[in-house]
């Protein structure tokens, strides 16, 4: 996207920064110890900046999920007025916020959980590399699944605040 669009994607780049700070620590032979922190920190860094932001104007919320993007912003605003529900929804909103963080910050502890259970070898050894592609396997059913569906938790909460407070349907809340 950097070369099409000239912009920087972020979640890109955190991508290569982790694959990079993965093999620096496997070149540099560091305590497994280092691996975990990096595991937990970049989940943990993402789950932050959208708790923090929920004391901002704009949530992340906002831009990620109740976005013009994704969702009929206009007609959601319009009917939650319609209704005085404007205010209950932001508050609502900023729950989802909640809830999004959660999932990242669960995410980084079961990072950091997962990698001091099984990578125990030192940097660098063909057990490390070993234990690293045990712990990415593991992963997915330990993290990447709770994660995914506290996510879908989260689109659930969303969407049925949605109907409750501007009695849109998710067909008629999203945009086609």
């Amino acid at each position: 996207s950097l070369l099409r669009e000239r912009k920087v994607n972020v979640l890109a780049v955190l991508g290569l920064v982790s694959i990079l700070l993965t093999g620096g620590i496997g070149l540099l032979q560091l305590d497994a110890y280092w691996l975990a922190v990096k595991e937990a920190a970049i989940p943990g860094m993402i789950g932050l900046v959208v708790v923090i932001s929920a004391f901002t104007s704009r949530p992340l919320v906002r831009v990620l999920l109740f976005s013009p993007a994704l969702m009929n912003v206009e007609l959601i605003q319009e009917n939650l007025h319609q209704r005085g529900n404007a205010i209950t929804f932001e508050a609502r909103l900023k729950v989802t916020t909640w809830m999004l963080g959660g999932s990242f910050l669960f995410s980084s502890a079961m990072n950091y959980f997962l990698a001091t259970w099984i990578v125990n070898s030192p940097a660098g050894t063909p057990a490390f590399n070993e234990e690293l592609g045990r712990m990415n396997l593991l992963s997915y059913p330990v993290i990447a699944l709770p994660s995914m569906l506290i996510m879908i938790a989260v689109f659930y909460y969303l969407s049925r605040t949605i109907y409750e407070l501007a009695g849109l349907k998710l067909a008629e809340a999203i945009k086609h």
